[in-house]
């Protein structure tokens, strides 16, 4: 987690930047740079090297292109969830690759951004992401919450909680029919609310049950 206050008074963010294509990385290298705050400290142009640049230099942040040479995004996102895991990651994704979001979800990325995104839609998306919060881009909320990525939204863990949730169970209730504890239930439903976009575990249970993630 970002620790030092920058001159606007928010931490600072540490930031690793991966893509096989230099005019991306250089776009993505400009637009951060107007966001004080964010200190890009590493490039990568495939998966393998962004991996061991992750683990010498421990970044807050990886935006990770996801189709690359060799080792691609997702795969690199796996190994970087178990080698640093202190390190979030952000999807980097044509729209035309929606149709991965779903092993995205499964590698442990913690935000999906496409890569047409506004300045300030990706700066949120990195803030949220080292906030330990999940961010999907508006644009890929539809995609989702529709067809086979409405299944995948949540995790088997995430959709056993909910549905204990619209079960009518306290987060204690919960936590001592799994055997976790009750922060881990609140992590859980942290996220569960994050990407649903629902205020209330209320308007979650409402929404999945809505979308049939849930019985």
């Amino acid at each position: 987690m970002p620790e030092e206050a920058n001159s606007d008074g928010k931490p600072e963010i540490t930031c690793l930047i991966v893509d096989d294509h230099e005019v991306v990385r250089e776009g993505l290298r400009l637009s951060l740079s107007r966001a004080a705050h964010i200190r890009v400290i590493g490039e990568a142009a495939d998966g393998a090297s962004a991996v061991a640049l992750a683990e010498r230099r421990k970044p807050d942040v990886v935006i990770m292109d996801v189709r690359m040479p060799g080792m691609d995004g997702l795969e690199a996102t796996k190994q970087l969830t178990e080698k640093v895991p202190g390190t979030a990651v952000l999807i980097f994704t044509a729209f035309s690759e929606r149709s991965l979001l779903g092993r995205g979800l499964e590698s442990g990325a913690k935000g999906y951004i496409l890569k047409e995104t506004p300045h300030e839609t990706l700066i949120r998306a990195i803030e949220k992401v080292v906030a330990g919060d999940t961010f999907v881009d508006p644009g890929l909320m539809a995609e989702f919450v529709s067809g086979k990525a409405q299944a995948e939204i949540l995790t088997p863990r995430e959709r056993e909680i909910l549905q204990l949730l619209a079960d009518g169970m306290s987060n204690v209730e919960v936590a001592a029919k799994l055997f976790i504890s009750q922060e881990t239930v609140k992590s859980h439903v942290r996220h569960i609310l994050a990407k649903l976009e629902a205020d209330t575990r209320t308007e979650a249970v409402a929404s999945a049950l809505r979308e049939a993630m849930i019985d």
